[in-house]
């Protein structure tokens, strides 16, 4: 169940400020407060999901296609599109530590080695 209170959606509502990288009527993409690498955005989408399969399965398929648009989007604006990894953590387990989905974009060079 989606809980309104959580960092991402006090984000969206304006309640928590962000360093902003990218933002449309869908999605915000934002720098991560305790960035793992160079370069460290999430990019969230505008609605209530908690993580990958609540988003795909009932996000409409605009939300979804405009998404996905946003996250190269951002990719493009930060001139990474030779040099980032995506990152979605699906649960506790997997390293979710706020449920609302949201996608990593990272980047610096010890990652260049690794594709």
């Amino acid at each position: 169940m989606y809980n309104k209170d959580n960092v991402f959606a006090k984000i969206l509502r304006g309640e928590i400020p962000n360093k902003t990288v990218y933002s449309d009527d869908n999605v915000l993409a934002f720098y991560d407060v305790a960035p793992r690498a160079r370069v460290h955005v999430l990019v969230i989408p505008r609605g209530e999901y908690t993580d990958i399969f609540d988003f795909t399965q009932n996000a409409p398929e605009s939300l979804q296609i405009a998404f996905w648009a946003g996250v190269r989007n951002t990719v493009e604006k930060l001139g990474l599109r030779d040099n980032f990894r995506t990152v979605a953590n699906t649960g506790r387990g997997a390293g979710q530590s706020v449920m609302h989905f949201h996608v990593h974009i990272m980047s610096d060079e010890r990652f260049k080695e690794d594709f």
